[in-house]
């Protein structure tokens, strides 16, 4: 393998000291424009890319910053690498993203190997499996701020984006009540992780607020795979008693809801009205169409990078936790525009 071009390369073709070379590739005014015209030139011919790795460790700082997410592959959470990554460029910065794929122990080697690449900051979402925040405490004690989006803990006081949990509930229940529907079951995600208590409680707040019965037994709260919340869909379904809408805290278990008033022969939405959160992108190709609460995850990606730059880089003020609150919407599509008896 042919050997990386370092500045003792380019100092050695010019006859120059190293110092001497790093300073013109790095604009000094103690050195000529003729020299760092020339220092550059050999650069690009010797195909000489910085090492920002050393650069850091020599200046003490880093233009990397380093981002976790659970699954790569939702629209949710690429949209907010989208984001966060739309914003660092025009501050001339890099990411280096990590997926946890929902598993605490791949979340910790993925800080562990963001502090040792010295990143100026570490913006994550929590795994599902990550039992609480405690383990978050390392980042902050290695002087590497901590911005948490999305899926946060309150274990550790840090910089946080969210969504406005209750207020996307709350729009939904009284869209589904609109169309018709008094009982409601609810599919809710690990209650350990905040995002999922609160649509959770906003689901039994929102009931209660339209004088709705609070079934217990339709409230599911294991059912964080689509493999389980199928088989926990299909035993309300065959019950004489049954829910008329499902409120989904995530969009992959409305799937499992289709498959099952499938398999029950319930028609959606007039039989059985159906919403999820996150607006992914196949929420809009299945069939029926499934409605959604958006989230606007490229915005809360801005969001989160310019907490960053407008708050931890920039500010005097960097101790001062700051929480930014994107608001969501309800977007309607076939799923829940059940037919409304005119009686």
């Amino acid at each position: 393998m042919k050997k990386r071009t370092t500045i003792y390369d380019i100092a050695k073709a010019l006859n120059l000291t190293p110092s001497t070379v790093s300073r013109g590739l790095n604009n000094h005014s103690f050195i000529s424009d003729a020299t760092k015209q020339l220092i550059k030139e050999k650069a690009i011919e010797l195909n000489y890319k910085i090492n920002a790795h050393a650069y850091n460790l020599r200046t003490g700082g880093s233009k990397t910053l380093g981002v976790i997410v659970p699954k790569i592959n939702l629209t949710f959470f690429s949209n907010i690498i989208a984001g966060i990554e739309e914003v660092a460029n025009l501050n001339q910065h890099t990411l280096i993203i990590c997926q946890s794929n929902d598993d605490f122990q791949k979340e910790l080697d993925c800080i562990n190997t963001l502090i040792h690449q010295n990143v100026a900051c570490i913006m994550m979402s929590l795994a599902a499996t990550s039992p609480n925040g405690e383990h978050l405490a390392e980042i902050l004690q290695h002087q590497i701020p901590l911005i948490q989006f999305d899926r946060v803990s309150e274990d550790v006081a840090t910089h946080k984006v969210i969504n406005n949990n209750e207020i996307g509930i709350i729009e939904a229940v009284a869209h589904l009540k609109s169309r018709g529907c008094t009982k409601f079951a609810h599919i809710a995600g690990p209650q350990h992780l905040n995002i999922y208590k609160e649509r959770k409680d906003a689901f039994i707040k929102a009931l209660q607020m339209h004088d709705l019965e609070v079934h217990n037994d339709w409230i599911i709260l294991d059912s964080y795979s689509k493999e389980k919340a199928k088989t926990a869909v299909e035993n309300m379904l065959m019950q004489t008693e049954k829910p008329d809408a499902i409120i989904a805290s995530a969009d992959f278990l409305t799937l499992a809801v289709l498959e099952a008033a499938n398999k029950c022969n319930i028609a959606i939405p007039n039989q059985l009205a159906v919403c999820g959160y996150s607006n992914e992108i196949y929420t809009e190709l299945t069939k029926p169409s499934i409605s959604s609460i958006n989230q606007f995850s490229l915005e809360m990606g801005k969001a989160v990078a310019n907490v960053y730059f407008d708050s931890l880089q920039h500010s005097t003020d960097k101790k001062t936790p700051k929480t930014v609150v994107i608001e969501p919407q309800l977007i309607i599509r076939e799923s829940t525009l059940r037919a409304v008896s005119s009686s």
